[in-house]
């Protein structure tokens, strides 16, 4: 099945049991008694804007409930009164509610409301010892399913760290991160960008515009660190980027003063355009390169990874955006469908492309245009 069709299939599930749900709803809300007849279902489609067929799997659905009954040539009747379903309830744990994950978290909560659902949030705030408090806080509270963002970077062993979720008693899946080294049955699910692609695109980019000396202005230790440096590694390799071994840094934390020293260094080597992992350390970055009288784009091109913050540069940030709210929506979904259907839903791994956000600062567009790659599922298995 290709990427795209199992998206597409994964999507029409849900909407017919979004349909459904909201139909039992009715029957309860507004007082459908046993007898009553259904609007018809062309008329049910165009109530909720979807089509036919999802309406028929949706009322399909409920004549398998014996709630209602079709009769042929007459129309479809409430049979019995729906039972009145418990709320079900999605734990959230993320490192942060600050940066990055906010638009995760929207994406979490679209997709909880439109199944009737409820979400409790929790931070592990980049903490091992805290992460595993809050999962106990939110099993206390009676989630019925988590989506985790664990602190892998942090653990000594992070494909233990990931077995260990095995035990947990409810399903779960995991956003923005993957079994280091699963073995070739491991049950984790997980939902996650493509992070190597979303590089090679931006070093693409930057070689089409005639770079070849691209220094990384990289980080250690975070969730992302190693795939982000993976994949400009991988970039260079391919793309023919000259190897300047003394712009290519990686840092836990980058000062001020350090990255001045970086913006220096370019200067003096050569480096005509950096890759930088995070978009405050490449908004500094600019300002410290006009400091020392270096243009951008004309004589450092900028290109982020986040795309948090990068519009707000000055010159406006060329940046990978990650498909942030996409991936929250599709966690919460495929985790309702584990809540509801059980083990009989396979495990399933998903991959989104990040898109390219073409601005000011790698010279490649005018200031006030946006190139914008959407994003699109580049890999499903089961």
């Amino acid at each position: 099945m290709t990427a795209s069709s199992e998206r597409n299939s994964f999507s029409k599930g849900m909407k017919s049991e979004v349909v459904a749900e909201a139909l039992r709803q009715r029957i309860s809300d507004e007082g459908w008694g046993i007898g009553t007849k259904l609007p018809t279902e062309p008329e049910l489609a165009e109530s909720y804007a979807v089509g036919l067929n999802t309406v028929r799997r949706a009322v399909g659905a409920l004549v398998d409930e014996g709630i209602v009954v079709r009769r042929q040539g007459s129309g479809t009747y409430v049979e019995s009164l729906p039972p009145t379903p418990r709320r079900r309830l999605l734990g959230v744990l993320v490192p942060s509610t600050s940066y990055y994950y906010p638009q995760v978290i929207e994406g979490i909560e679209r997709a909880a409301t439109a199944a009737g659902a409820g979400v409790i949030l929790a931070s592990s705030e980049n903490r091992l010892a805290l992460e595993a408090e809050q999962t106990r806080r939110l099993l206390d509270n009676g989630v019925d399913g988590l989506i985790l963002v664990p602190n892998l970077n942090l653990a000594d062993d992070p494909q233990a760290h990931v077995d260990a979720l095995h035990r947990l008693p409810v399903p779960y899946v995991l956003v923005e991160r993957r079994p280091p080294a699963p073995a070739p049955d491991d049950p984790t699910s997980y939902v996650a960008t493509h992070h190597v692609g979303g590089v090679y695109a931006a070093m693409r980019h930057l070689t089409s515009l005639g770079h070849t000396r691209i220094g990384y202005l990289g980080r250690l230790r975070t969730g992302t660190a190693a795939v982000i440096t993976e994949g400009y590694e991988l970039a260079a390799a391919a793309l023919g980027v000259e190897p300047v071994p003394e712009a290519v840094v990686q840092r836990v934390e980058w000062s001020s003063e350090e990255i001045q020293a970086y913006a220096a260094m370019c200067r003096g080597s050569g480096v005509t355009a950096v890759f930088c992992h995070g978009d405050r350390d490449a908004v500094m970055l600019l300002g410290h390169a006009r400091r020392l009288g270096m243009r951008v784009p004309q004589d450092l091109a900028v290109v982020a990874y986040d795309d948090d913050i990068a519009e707000f540069g000055d010159p406006a940030l060329t940046a990978v955006a990650p498909p942030k709210a996409d991936i929250g929506a599709l966690a919460a979904e495929f985790l309702l469908q584990r809540i509801t259907k059980g083990p009989e839903i396979s495990a399933r791994r998903l991959e989104l492309q990040p898109r390219l956000v073409v601005r000011a600062s790698c010279g490649g567009s005018d200031a006030a245009t946006e190139t914008n790659h959407r994003a699109r599922a580049v890999t499903a298995t089961t």
